[in-house]
């Protein structure tokens, strides 16, 4: 019987992330190349027909040239996030060592790896929330003796019902502890 079980938890490397990053850096270049254009009046034959609308610099260029510059600076962080992987990481239940780990990657600097070692003599049960409604929650928590309760899952989008409960009840029995929250 394996002693080990570690779970992959995927981080900012998601499809949904690289097309928000690349629709907004889309979407803000516009924006300020519009911008631009409205101050320079540059009318080149190519971009005539995409910008065929006399556009005042003040107002509307300069609130379009703000837009663009603040949507180019929102996709960067985000294409810095994905290429750090942000959230990225492992949970590991260790019945050799009696450990549990919980990795994650976060930002540059001195705190870029997150590493919570727990005892899993000190767990007392698995809990499962699910919050539905319009910003639905599925969610797995260990749970302490102490009554303190530690996020295992991913983040993002809610996991199907039955999936959340079949992780829960392999987890709950190979660390051999109860599991709450399943009616």
């Amino acid at each position: 019987m394996n002693k080990v079980r570690r779970d992959k938890i995927l981080g900012s490397r998601r499809i949904s992330n690289y097309w928000w990053a690349a629709i907004i850096l889309i979407g803000g270049f516009s924006f300020f190349l519009v911008g631009i254009l409205s101050y320079i009046k540059l009318y080149i034959k190519n971009i005539y027909l995409l910008y065929n609308q006399d556009v005042l610099f003040l107002p509307q260029g300069a609130v379009m040239t703000f837009y663009g510059m603040t949507g180019i600076l929102i996709s960067i962080f985000l294409w810095y996030t994905i290429v750090l992987n942000v959230g990225s990481g492992y949970n590991e239940f260790n019945n050799e060592t009696g450990l549990i780990t919980i990795f994650r990657l976060g930002f540059p600097g001195k705190n870029r790896a997150l590493k919570l070692v727990y005892k899993i003599k000190d767990m007392s049960s698995i809990r499962i929330n699910i919050q539905e409604g319009i910003s639905p929650k599925r969610e797995i928590y260990l749970k302490t003796k102490d009554r303190r309760e530690i996020p295992i899952t991913k983040v993002g989008e809610p996991l199907p019902l039955k999936e959340i409960e079949r992780q829960a009840k392999e987890i709950a029995s190979f660390l051999e502890i109860k599991l709450e929250g399943i009616k």
